[in-house]
């Protein structure tokens, strides 16, 4: 069987690691080279690197048995494409499902990084933003110099901070997932209020960072994770082998 998984996530490199080494032959497709260098290599695995139109997707797919989605949770547009691209190929299609997190009481919940940034303009206090570059732009009505953007160590990300004007002091360009630990010190080293995440779910580290703004006081504005159904990349792996 021929299968080509839209990775970079955990579960991703996990199942493609999986398959791999059972003897399948296993394309992964990755949106950076960070994603790229994070999933390693292994005998029957290629990698290829490159964000891709739903066209784009089509042509890759014609020669593959099966294709497993293994994006991120949030990649609503990028699931989309892949859904797209999968019924003009005629290639089935799976769908890896990160388990969600129960929401911690006291949190503020909002359905977009638009709908914080509204929240946020009726609060004090410094804010950490943990939901990627792509989102600062929504948090641009609101003062810099309480922006902390955690973001990851490219320079696309970099330039996307000096594009919104965050002070370069303001900047924390790190790898996760973070410990509680680290959550905690970078809290406290920046006297943060608000935390602004995502649900990554267990290999998001979401956990330590709930536990880490509750051990300082922080308050978590968690953005909602959208709707989805899936299964677990063990499931799949397993219904993969049996074929």
């Amino acid at each position: 069987m021929r299968i080509l998984v839209f990775g970079g996530t955990t579960e991703g490199r996990l199942l493609a690691h999986a398959l791999a080494e059972a003897g399948q032959n296993v394309t992964v497709s990755v949106a950076t080279p960070l994603g790229a260098e994070e999933l390693g290599c292994a005998q029957r695995m290629r990698v290829l690197c490159g964000r891709l139109s739903a066209v784009q997707m089509k042509e890759m797919l014609e020669p593959f048995d099966l294709c497993v989605d293994a994006t991120h949770p949030y990649a609503t547009e990028v699931s989309a494409n892949i859904r797209t691209a999968c019924r003009a190929a005629a290639v089935p299609l799976r769908r890896v499902r990160r388990q969600a997190s129960e929401i911690p009481a006291g949190s503020v919940v909002v359905p977009s990084a638009e709908a914080a940034a509204t929240f946020l303009e009726g609060t004090q206090g410094n804010v950490l933003l943990t939901t990627g570059a792509k989102e600062l732009h929504a948090f641009s009505r609101l003062e810099r110099s309480r922006l902390y953007a955690r973001v990851l160590p490219v320079c696309e990300s970099i330039i996307t901070c000096e594009r919104e004007q965050i002070p370069h002091s303001n900047i924390l360009a790190l790898q996760g997932p973070f410990s509680r630990q680290l959550n905690e010190a970078m809290l406290q080293q920046f006297s943060i209020a608000w935390l602004v995440t995502k649900d990554g779910g267990a290999a998001g580290g979401f956990s330590a960072k709930v536990e880490a703004a509750r051990s300082v006081g922080a308050r978590l504005v968690l953005i909602r994770r959208p709707e989805e159904e899936g299964e677990d990349w063990q499931v799949i792996v397993k219904e993969c082998l049996e074929q």
